[in-house]
């Protein structure tokens, strides 16, 4: 027995262990016999798994899976399966328990959740990609049982409530990742009470100052609240009373973290946030008199009190997509001060505070059941592409937790529920895959919009397709939500491999011409000569024809396997070091490749493209922005602060359609429009972005911003308009953004 042990009196925690699992049980009441063995046998497997474990604290180890057991049962309703489940949460990862144990002594379904938390690891690594496909994995499980979710949560707010035995840098990080990644997951999964608790001890540790000053004035200022509640509510409950009503008053102190967001937000003190606490009234009411009932209570609670008109919401008939449903006024007291009344059936309450468990619970109301359950399918969606970064996953993940929602309606009236932000390309994606693949516009409320409109809750939307529509890169800058752009990008990539299939067999018979293999050694050659990312992206180009096959000859040919010329090709050398500063008389900034691990991105006022004559300029705030010689900005930058200006060049990288600006003068003829038109969709595969034509007395002008590889692609379209008779002039304009 080691020393720390000799000091503690085993007996005395051994006893106090029971009592920690008698609580359990007490809190888990739903249980039958058969519940009440499956748990005990799980709790003597997890006892004698960790018997030598101690945490941080010093406290057994056991207290733990204990402790995250009652909070699956206790404040997230969930059933026995879920309580084995978190008992033994730890025991496959930190112990010589194996999962085949867990399936032999528990079945195959526990043995599957056992295994979908253990993917999880704990506190994430130091990298964020690491961090980032940690995070994925943990969603992924969403696909296989959504308890292996939120037995992490309860892991994950277990660990919150004890974090103060770890050190300060710990502290900081596990904080960080909570408020970044976890509250906003439990407030998707409707666990509302759980993502206000996660946020609140994440401020607690990442700004104690903040969290300990708000947590003062709640304190101070309590008993003048219970009494302002107890005057404000004394008319409602009489005359609910008098009516007839079931019910209960709650009120719902508002969270620190969203007492600070709003004083941040607002930039207003904390006496001057109006809507501290909440009254909320839960009626017991039958399922098919809900709704009736909560509107009558409103009417009730407005008799005595004026409501604010734009503060009502009314999430009972069209709820939210976790599942939440309430009635929510703003009334004014007697003594000037904005109250928030929520009202809502004991069922609703439920579902607010236990979110997702409850929302199972009640399966009889489909419609209900189905918004969810369909925010689950678009994360499926989401994992559906192996390709996709990890980092991108957060991005569009966090995307789908915070937004808000709007309210859209189909012709024929059916409702869909789509972040806000949200435009008509995301709402044909969000119908079917073939109906946004194909969309060109839409009607809006009988009114014809662009791809790229946003919409607004309430509009009606028609979408417009056409058989001859494909997607573009630029679609992808066109839509907020995830399904959407994983689709988009799904069909260009798909349209990029049909595309490389045809510059592959070109490259074949090109290898026969020259009598050289076609193997993947050479083909590697061939890549690295061309200085190309990939074998897919050589094909591409040569398909494109933006690629001389001519060069073959300059690469030798010893018995068709092709040899490198050191002259020829020179590989980078390794930067090093790429945290020293920028020294603007020796460096060059090459575009496609990483500068010293600062962003650099294209200027919007004259949207640069491959080919052009650019320079870098150092921003303050914001990295390298890439700017063309002829910008407008140019002369200023590189007279009054030439220090800051550094050389920047193309690397030969990837094709990317990029947006250009030209305008056409010439003589107004018939059809000269058309015939513009007809060599951009026909002769040079270019895609337009817009166009417009203006006459005045026989003379035109015609702008178009048109998507190119780079400068030669524009020439060559530039070339061909000034050979349309009635063409004049055509100019490629600066501001193209």
């Amino acid at each position: 027995m080691s020393e720390e042990l000799a000091h503690i009196d085993l007996e005395k925690e051994r006893k106090e262990i029971l009592n920690a699992f008698r609580g359990l049980l007490r809190a888990h009441k739903d249980r039958s016999k058969e519940d009440t063995r499956k748990i005990r046998k799980a709790f003597d497997v997890a006892v004698e798994a960790h018997k030598e474990m101690r945490r941080k604290s010093g406290e057994p180890y056991i207290y733990h899976p204990i402790a995250v057991a009652r909070i699956c049962a206790e404040e997230m309703g969930l059933g026995t399966t879920a309580v084995v489940c978190a008992l033994l949460h730890d025991t496959v990862e930190d112990t010589h328990i194996t999962l085949d144990d867990i399936e032999d002594l528990f079945g195959a379904k526990i043995r599957m959740i056992i295994d979908g938390l253990t993917k999880i690891p704990e506190v994430f690594d130091e990298t964020a990609s690491v961090q980032a496909e940690n995070f994925r994995k943990m969603v992924l499980t969403i696909s296989d049982d959504i308890r292996v979710v939120l037995i992490k949560l309860a892991d994950r707010l277990h660990n919150m409530r004890t974090l103060s035995s770890m050190r300060r840098d710990k502290q900081i990080k596990i904080a960080s990742e909570t408020k970044f990644l976890y509250a906003p997951l439990a407030h998707r999964l409707g666990l509302y009470s759980v993502k206000s608790e996660l946020e609140d001890l994440a401020l607690r540790y990442t700004e104690p100052e903040v969290f300990n000053e708000i947590e003062g004035k709640l304190k101070s200022t309590k008993d003048v609240r219970n009494r302002f509640i107890r005057k404000f509510t004394g008319p409602i409950r009489e005359a609910l009373s008098n009516e007839g009503y079931n019910f209960k008053v709650k009120v719902r102190t508002k969270s620190i973290s969203s007492i600070w967001r709003k004083m941040k937000g607002k930039g207003i003190p904390f006496e001057e946030v109006y809507d501290v606490f909440a009254i909320r009234i839960i009626v017991d009411a039958e399922s098919e008199q809900e709704k009736s009932d909560c509107w009558r209570i409103y009417s009730i609670v407005t008799d005595f009190y004026q409501p604010s008109p734009d503060r009502l919401r009314d999430w009972i008939s069209t709820p939210r997509a976790n599942g939440y449903e309430s009635l929510h006024t703003t009334v004014m007291s007697p003594t000037g001060k904005w109250v928030e009344v929520q009202i809502r059936s004991k069922r609703m309450d439920e579902i607010a505070e236990k979110g997702l468990a409850a929302h199972y619970r009640y399966k009889e109301s489909k419609t209900k059941e189905s918004k969810f359950d369909r925010w689950i399918s678009e994360i499926r969606d989401l994992l559906e592409n192996p390709d996709v970064n990890a980092m991108d996953f957060i991005d569009e993940f966090k995307l789908n937790l915070f937004t808000e929602e709007i309210y859209i309606f189909t012709p024929r009236g059916d409702l869909r529920v789509l972040p806000n932000g949200a435009t008509i390309l995301d709402f044909a994606y969000d119908i079917h895959t073939d109906i946004g693949d194909s969309c060109i516009g839409a009607k809006v409320n009988n009114k014809l919009v662009p791809l790229s409109h946003q919409l607004t809750s309430g509009d009606q939307v028609e979408i417009i397709t056409s058989s001859k529509q494909k997607p573009n890169e630029e679609w992808t800058r066109f839509v907020v939500t995830a399904r959407a752009r994983q689709k988009i990008k799904s069909s260009l990539n798909e349209e990029r491999k049909n595309i490389a299939q045809d510059g592959k067999e070109i490259l074949e018979r090109k290898f026969k011409q020259h009598n050289i293999r076609f193997t993947s050694e050479n083909l590697a050659i061939l890549e690295k000569f061309y200085k190309l990312p990939s074998v897919t992206e050589m094909y591409f180009r040569i398909a494109k024809g933006k690629l001389d096959l001519k060069r073959l000859r300059e690469i030798d040919n010893v018995g068709g396997i092709l040899k490198l010329d050191k002259h020829v090709y020179r590989r980078k050398k390794s930067t090093g070091d790429v945290y020293s500063k920028v020294d603007p008389k020796k460096d060059t900034l090459l575009i496609g490749d990483d500068f010293k691990n600062i962003d650099y991105k294209m200027a919007t006022c004259c949207n640069p493209i491959p080919g052009d004559s650019v320079f870098g300029f150092v921003t303050i705030n914001d990295g390298i922005k890439i700017h063309r010689y002829s910008c407008p900005n140019a002369e200023h930058m590189q007279s009054k602060m030439a220090y800051r200006c550094i050389k920047a060049t193309w690397k030969n990288t990837e094709l990317k359609e990029n947006i250009a600006a030209i305008t056409v003068h010439g003589i107004d003829r018939l059809g000269i429009v058309n015939r513009l038109t007809e060599i951009i969709s026909n002769q040079h595969n270019v895609n337009m972005k817009s166009i417009s034509f203006e006459t005045d007395d026989g003379i035109f002008e015609g702008n178009m911003k048109v998507l190119v590889y780079d400068t030669e692609h524009l020439e060559q379209l530039m070339r061909k308009f000034e050979q349309v008779e009635g063409v004049q002039r055509v100019v490629r304009k600066v501001e193209s953004s």
